[in-house]
């Protein structure tokens, strides 16, 4: 009984954040000609764009497997086997996030823009940017980070060393 209504509650919260979070872009579908989106596509395919939502549905129903295994371990294998049939059946519905990002595609750049993207990601200079750009991404976040540590430990000391100079001024001399 607390199973079902925890999915409820999760269900409904989900189904308002997703109406909410795709009601704009319903609205602004009909701007675009099939060209238009069609280059859109293109581009996001050149850069593989999409890959990094593969795992989506993977996780999502590993996360349910795991929940509902929780609440009832007996009955694990049917709660395996279903989950994997509901997660088959919704792995249809990844056409309307690729849609999704074809239109923000869209939504940012013309479709004379959109074709020279095409262009230059199917050159070897815009292969390489796509075969590059996660571990670049990557690297340049962990660079950060790391300069963020560095430069919070010398902030720290700094702010430290001038009031502790601060105090020392403000003492009364003896």
């Amino acid at each position: 009984m607390k199973l079902k209504s925890v999915f409820s509650a999760s269900a409904a919260f989900g189904a308002v954040m997703f109406a909410l979070a795709a009601a704009p872009v319903q609205a602004q579908t009909s701007e675009f000609t099939e060209s238009h989106l069609a280059a859109a596509k293109e581009v996001v395919t050149a850069t593989k764009a999409l890959s990094s939502f593969d795992d989506i549905l993977p996780l999502l129903a590993e996360q349910t497997r795991t929940l509902f295994v929780q609440a009832d371990p007996a009955r694990t294998q049917e709660i395996v086997d279903v989950t994997s049939e509901v997660a088959l059946k919704l792995a249809a519905k990844r056409a309307d996030l690729n849609k999704t990002i074809y239109e923000i595609w869209a939504r940012r750049f013309t479709e004379e823009e959109l074709k020279q993207l095409v262009a230059f990601y199917q050159s070897p200079l815009g292969s390489k940017l796509t075969d590059n750009g996660p571990t670049i991404t990557a690297l340049a976040i962990g660079a950060a980070r790391q300069w963020q540590d560095q430069i919070s430990s010398e902030l720290v000391a700094m702010v430290r060393e001038e009031l502790e100079k601060r105090t020392a001024a403000e003492a009364p001399k003896q």
